[in-house]
């Protein structure tokens, strides 16, 4: 409802330009032309923005002699446009590209619903002392930094953390007993001698004697060795 928004002046114009164009012609509000946040400098912006040479509002604002919240103003209001985090992707030549598309359609094609039951899936992960540190979303509201340091304020990183190798496999009817690496890292020899065997003994135990196990394409999973024992043990 326009009630109370608009007045009648207004309603009885926007009906005599209806019945003599067509259409109602919305003038903007009378006022002082922009001088700073022209569109000269919206299309400055824009195209410093558009370079993959990262730049911060606050880098842009002195470097354009303007203010930060004209810089925002621009961006947000202007140009429509939102900060996004970069995301973090694995880097894939155009052959891994090739072949990861290539198995997709295969699997598509081939692979069933009963079938994928049947799949027991496995991966690592390093776990080090020094734990898990999230900057965007590790907040602590304060007044002052020195209360924020009484509140363990401090994540502490050490130059060389310990930590250990985790490894799982899991499938539709459970997981199978995570097996640790305490020291160093697993090559393909610790591989065959501990990860395995228990991958083997638990997928028979949840799957049957007929299952696939999936594995990444780590040194260790495509080592000869490695694929001569699976050959070997799994049917």
């Amino acid at each position: 409802s326009l009630h109370g928004f608009i007045s009648r002046r207004t309603i009885f114009y926007w009906l005599k330009s209806l019945k003599a164009t067509g259409a109602i012609e919305l003038q903007g509000p009378p006022g002082c032309p922009r001088l700073v946040r022209s569109k000269d400098l919206s299309q400055k912006v824009k195209h410093r923005l558009s370079n993959k040479k990262l730049i911060s509002a606050r880098s842009l604002a002195k470097k354009l002699n303007v203010s930060r919240s004209t810089i925002r103003r621009i961006i947000k209001d202007d140009l429509g446009y939102k900060a996004y985090i970069k995301r973090v992707a694995p880097k894939l030549t155009e052959k891994h590209k090739i072949r990861r598309k290539s198995f997709g359609f295969w699997t598509r094609k081939n692979i069933r619903k009963s079938m994928a039951k049947q799949i027991l899936f496995s991966d690592e992960k390093c776990f080090d002392l020094d734990g898990i540190y999230n900057r965007q979303n590790g907040r602590i509201y304060a007044a002052t930094r020195d209360e924020v340091h009484e509140t363990g304020g401090v994540h502490h990183k050490t130059k060389f953390p310990a930590g250990v190798m985790v490894w799982l496999g899991g499938c539709y009817r459970g997981r199978t007993r995570p097996v640790i690496i305490e020291n160093g890292t697993i090559d393909s020899n610790r591989y065959i001698a501990d990860i395995l065997p228990v991958a083997l003994k638990n997928g028979t135990q949840m799957l049957g004697k007929e299952f696939t196990f999936q594995q990444d394409g780590a040194k260790p999973h495509t080592a000869k060795e490695t694929q001569l024992w699976c050959k070997k043990h799994f049917v």
